[in-house]
């Protein structure tokens, strides 16, 4: 109601500022939203765009623009920003700089001061240690720049008030017309003149962290890639230790209310797509869910520490070897998420071609939305033992696919030949004690994201899946012809010749083939299918396994065993089995026929690699 009475925004505010500088978190505190960037260039090309709170006076747009190092453009993100200043949109600019790292990061005010830009300055002091012998003197920066400084806390959100007040009050944003950036001798003089007047003044001493020298080893020595794999080994394993407790209570959960309705409503249709259809299907998946969020909490923490941002350092040498680059490593983990805006997030790359294989390969790295399927197909191999035993061998399907993506690269890098060579900047963020309540906050959001994305998809064809299943219907049958005369199970047998080779029956060929709606889907379809009729008495997750380790072909022979299991890994680690991807693809490559040749090549490719893996094995 209070929205619906605010007038329209009058005025339109630009936030800029280089990667990390604290951007976001200001647009945050202005706007009321709860938008989270990360600690690499690149990772956002795109601007957000927000309504002011009503504590801030008369309402005013917020733009927070893509994190640059200049106005000098060299890739899609700082072109976004340049456009954006340009474009005659904009009544007020607000320049974020990291107290930090003001050294490196005046160039931007000193580059909207050639423009005629008026600007104010957000400093941003969250990054500095608090045992920190010195800080920034506002007033000699303020002096030094002509402009005016507000001194921002990003996590308490002290100070936003005084700068929006005192950015509100100031005048249009160019006071001449724009001019070319110079890239003279003069202007460089100018830039490191007034650098080295204001950091003598103000730089602070190093940090204590900094005095241990971490990047020695962490970056610059030969332990450095082995230590990163140990660490991301560790994360990978500890998805499985500390998500357990978590699962077996959402397990219980659902079983639970499974027996609950299904004696409340005794026999019958409604009782049957409720408790065994509904309720076992979601919780099948769901049953996962605390896994998704150790993951995200995980790599929140080596985020926020500033070591995830330096480990795209470590890849760049491996990179090159494949024909991408350093810059590749954002939308490469971004993929590890989710690999839609992964696919947007190339936009930052500067080579045409490496964008092209870099979207080709993305759909190799392991998305959130593999997880569940992983976890129950280990769960099934390692049903009731050492919780460290299918934590190792998911790492080892992490890095796996990670590997197989890279071999898909050099693949195309050889094939598409180019004397062009992309090069790869970027800035450390300070290391940092990572936040945990903020840590732990973002990865229950982004969980709860994941969750209510995933949520109606599944529902739709859990529902789906039951009506065909369920349909047509004859007391007389028993449960395992109910499967095999419905709607199902005709349409599974006609294409059960497909499945055979990779050692599947119709039953687990229609799951398979579900996971192209969306690959959760899969977990709740085998739940749906293998468990038709029944009610989990005590675990949703234990009775699916139990399901799964009875299922046989009609001739007796068990259809799931060690080799149909990694036969379906290998399955889900190659094929691309999202349609939403293929779709943001077409769109982002302006093209169709990449975008389908991108799905049938990864799915044939993912088809005869679990053929070949059944045979060999069995």
């Amino acid at each position: 109601m209070i929205e619906a009475e605010r007038k329209p925004p009058r005025l339109k505010v630009a936030l800029v500022g280089s990667p990390n500088s604290g951007k976001t978190s200001l647009f945050n505190w202005i706007t009321g939203s709860r938008y989270k960037t990360v600690n690499y260039p690149g990772s956002t090309v795109e601007s957000h765009k927000g309504l002011s709170l009503p504590f801030y006076g008369e309402t005013f747009e917020v733009i927070d623009t893509p994190g640059i190092y200049s106005l000098n453009p060299s890739s899609q993100d700082e072109k976004v920003t340049l456009d954006l200043l340009l474009s005659g949109q904009l009544h007020r600019v607000i320049l974020v700089i990291d107290a930090s790292q003001i050294q490196r990061q005046l160039l931007i005010a000193l580059q909207l001061k050639e423009m005629g830009v008026l600007f104010s300055v957000a400093l941003t002091m969250s990054d500095l240690d608090p045992e920190a012998n010195s800080a920034v003197d506002p007033k000699i920066l303020s002096e030094e720049l002509g402009v005016h400084v507000s001194v921002v806390d990003g996590r308490l959100g002290g100070g936003v008030k005084e700068l929006v007040d005192s950015s509100i009050d100031r005048g249009p944003v160019f006071k001449k017309p724009f001019r070319s950036l110079s890239n003279d001798e003069d202007f460089l003089k100018k830039l490191t003149s007034q650098g080295r007047v204001i950091a003598n003044k103000v730089v602070p001493s190093r940090t204590r962290v900094e005095k241990f020298e971490l990047d020695r080893w962490l970056v610059h020595s030969r332990l450095s890639l082995p230590l990163f794999l140990i660490v991301m080994t560790l994360l990978f394993s500890s998805v499985y230790y500390f998500a357990a407790p978590f699962m077996d209570m959402v397990d219980w959960f659902f079983a639970t209310s499974s027996v609950f309705v299904s004696e409340q409503l005794g026999e019958g249709m409604i009782s049957d797509f409720l408790s065994s259809g509904m309720i076992e299907g979601m919780g099948a998946v769901l049953v996962f869910v605390p896994q998704i969020f150790v993951l995200f909490f995980g790599l929140g923490l080596l985020e926020e520490s500033g070591y995830l941002a330096r480990a795209s350092t470590l890849i760049d040498r491996p990179l090159h070897f494949v024909g991408l680059s350093g810059r590749s490593f954002v939308p490469l983990l971004s993929g590890f998420a989710c690999a839609v805006p992964a696919v947007m997030a190339t936009r930052n790359l500067k080579s045409a071609r490496e964008r092209w294989i870099a979207v080709f390969v993305l759909p190799f790295m392991t998305c959130s939305a593999r997880l569940p399927v992983y976890a129950l197909l280990l769960g099934f191999l390692f049903f009731g033992e050492a919780s460290w035993k299918p934590g190792l061998i998911l790492a080892a399907i992490y890095f796996s696919s990670a590997l197989i993506g890279g071999v898909a690269a050099w693949i195309l890098h050889k094939i598409l030949k180019t004397k062009e060579r992309s090069y790869f900047l970027m800035e450390f963020p300070p290391y940092r004690r990572p936040r945990v309540a903020k840590v732990f906050k973002d990865s229950l959001y982004r969980t709860k994201s994941y969750v209510v994305k995933a949520g109606p998809t599944i529902f739709t064809f859990v529902l789906i899946l039951w009506v065909a299943s369920y349909f047509p219907h004859n007391t007389a049958w028993s449960e395992s012809e109910q499967l095999a005369n419905s709607f199902l199970g005709q349409v599974g047998s006609a294409l059960d010749f497909l499945f055979r080779p990779m050692g599947l029956d119709w039953r687990a060929g229609v799951a398979l083939l579900s996971a192209f709606v969306a690959r959760e889907v899969f977990v709740s379809s085998m739940a749906v299918i293998f468990n038709l009729g029944g009610v989990a008495e005590s675990s949703v997750q234990a009775s699916l396994i139990e399901q799964m380790k009875n299922a046989t072909f009609p001739d007796g022979g068990l259809i799931f065993t060690t080799p149909t299991i990694v036969a379906m890994i290998l399955f889900f680690m190659f094929a691309l089995q999202c349609i939403s991807t293929t779709g943001v693809t077409i769109k982002e490559m302006g093209s169709w026929k990449y975008g389908v040749a991108q799905l049938v090549t990864l799915n044939v490719v993912a088809y005869a690699v679990a053929v070949l893996a059944y045979q060999v094995l069995s």
